[in-house]
């Protein structure tokens, strides 16, 4: 099965979400989100295919966040995903796509839904 997973080292979740992978045989490949932040038309691809809104995958405890006034909900989703596109540090992870689907992996094992 072909996996890719917008990955994090520096987190933990994001660490044990490619542990799982690897445990269960998946050679995964492995986007350093913040180094490669997805192109707009990927990550709106992505939120459609997780089946959430923008504003379901930014990272509110992020200080950006605050900086940014994100938590305004007269921002529309085409601003929401502007800002993750500047600033990916605002993207929640990890984010896991398999043939079976996407998803958001929190907590980690909801990554078993798409194996």
């Amino acid at each position: 099965m072909k996996a890719t997973i917008y990955h994090n080292p520096r987190c933990s979740k994001s660490r044990e979400t490619l542990g799982i992978l690897e445990t269960k045989g998946i050679d995964a490949e492995v986007v350093l989100y913040l180094e490669t932040p997805p192109s707009r038309d990927t990550l709106v691809d992505l939120i459609a295919q997780m089946g959430v809104s923008p504003r379901d995958l930014l990272r509110e405890g992020e200080p950006m966040f605050k900086t940014l006034g994100l938590s305004d909900p007269s921002l529309s989703d085409d601003a929401l995903i502007d800002a993750m596109i500047a600033h990916p540090v605002l993207m929640n992870r990890p984010i896991v796509v398999t043939p079976n689907g996407a998803k958001l992996c929190r907590p980690v094992e909801a990554v078993l839904d798409l194996l």
